[in-house]
């Protein structure tokens, strides 16, 4: 029975909640799978898998500023102590899988998970990372960012290959980096269920604080009138209480299940164009009023992509105006992807072939 870590970014639930159909195929190859994550992550997935182990790695939180110039200012000065993160939690991994005699490690945007005798595979949407300064800072973020993960046995993007991605640009750049690179689907928890409309607006919070926060306070005000209204605020911990209009009721976090429901009643909804998120409403088929985390380029771009493909519409955060974005996604609409992802499916078996034959080579050696 193989032993496997795995270890999303801890950078807001997005990257915790795609690695859930990873770690369902993992265990149907009866893996033995430990999970590294901490905090709200833990407390997600805890939900999701209550009889797994998890285990706490250094990492490092980066703090979002509350507008886009101090976030931009604050991400581009945490750099270093980045860095040195990415070589702390690489210490940390060696340590970790001589004791445990991990057999792989799938790193989700993790730099520092990788190690000489254990399979290790990189996982991002982002191969060509983008700034806000253009080209200039653009090709040296690729360059770097290859450079870390050309030390990783493979690397897999939770894309589609041809027209119908999700990630445009990011996820199909013009050069590839120097390791197997596979396109492993769509990662969603979600499946779409046939149920009447009976909530008119549903909002998904999520993402790094404050700006989870500067959101919800900013939508609060506008949500009088609006009929039937379900805010959940992806903090899964519990979150302070919220004063709110009629109509609108609050839940601090879902499950998959009882997420996958509440989106599948709703006529309208409004969320970060984080990766994930775009992810599981395309799965689902609903279209969406975007609003990118101010000072996330990353965000912005998928934003924008989403809304040149006719799957929701993009609108800045400073001052956002919850009816005229509604206004402007009157008619979109989206046909549900379904179906298994036998992508992940052939690449969970690829990788796993691979670690068996790097333990039957260490058990000769």
């Amino acid at each position: 029975m193989l032993k496997v870590l795995i270890a999303p970014l801890d950078w807001g639930l997005g990257h915790a909640t795609r690695c859930i159909p990873i770690i369902k195929g993992l265990l149907d190859q009866h893996c033995t799978v430990i999970i590294a994550a901490d905090g709200a992550q833990k407390a997600a997935l805890q939900k999701e898998f209550p009889d797994l182990s998890f285990v706490k790695t250094p990492g490092f939180r980066l703090k979002y500023g509350k507008n886009r110039a101090i976030t931009l200012l604050k991400i581009i000065f945490a750099i270093p102590k980045i860095l040195i993160g990415i070589k702390r939690e690489n210490r940390w991994l060696r340590h970790f899988a001589r004791q445990e005699r991990l057999d792989l490690v799938i790193s989700d945007c993790r730099y520092g998970l990788y190690g000489r005798g254990v399979v290790s595979v990189f996982m991002t949407h982002q191969l060509a990372i983008r700034s806000s300064f253009g080209g200039i800072v653009d090709v040296p973020l690729r360059w770097l960012n290859y450079r870390h993960i050309r030390r990783f046995s493979a690397c897999w993007v939770p894309d589609v290959e041809g027209d119908d991605n999700l990630g445009g640009l990011l996820s199909h750049p013009s050069r590839m980096p120097e390791v197997p690179v596979r396109y492993i689907g769509w990662l969603s928890r979600m499946d779409k269920m046939e149920i009447p409309l009976e909530v008119d607006l549903l909002i998904l919070l999520s993402g790094p604080e404050p700006q989870r926060t500067v959101l919800e306070e900013l939508l609060l005000p506008q949500l009088g009138g609006m009929g039937s209204v379900i805010l959940v605020r992806g903090v899964p911990k519990g979150g302070s209480p919220l004063m709110t209009p009629g109509g609108v009721e609050v839940i601090d976090y879902l499950g998959a299940r009882d997420l996958e429901r509440v989106i599948g009643q709703s006529r309208s909804v409004v969320a970060r164009s984080g990766y994930s998120t775009i992810m599981d409403l395309v799965k689902l088929g609903k279209t969406a009023i975007y609003v990118p985390t101010p000072g996330q380029p990353e965000q912005e771009y998928l934003g924008r992509y989403m809304e040149e493909r006719g799957l929701g519409v993009c609108m800045r955060q400073r001052g956002f105006i919850l009816k005229r974005g509604l206004e402007k996604a009157a008619g979109l609409k989206n046909e549900p992807a379904m179906g298994e992802n036998t992508a992940l499916v052939r690449v969970i078996g690829e990788v796993l072939a691979m670690a068996r034959r790097q333990s039957a080579v260490a058990d000769l050696g």
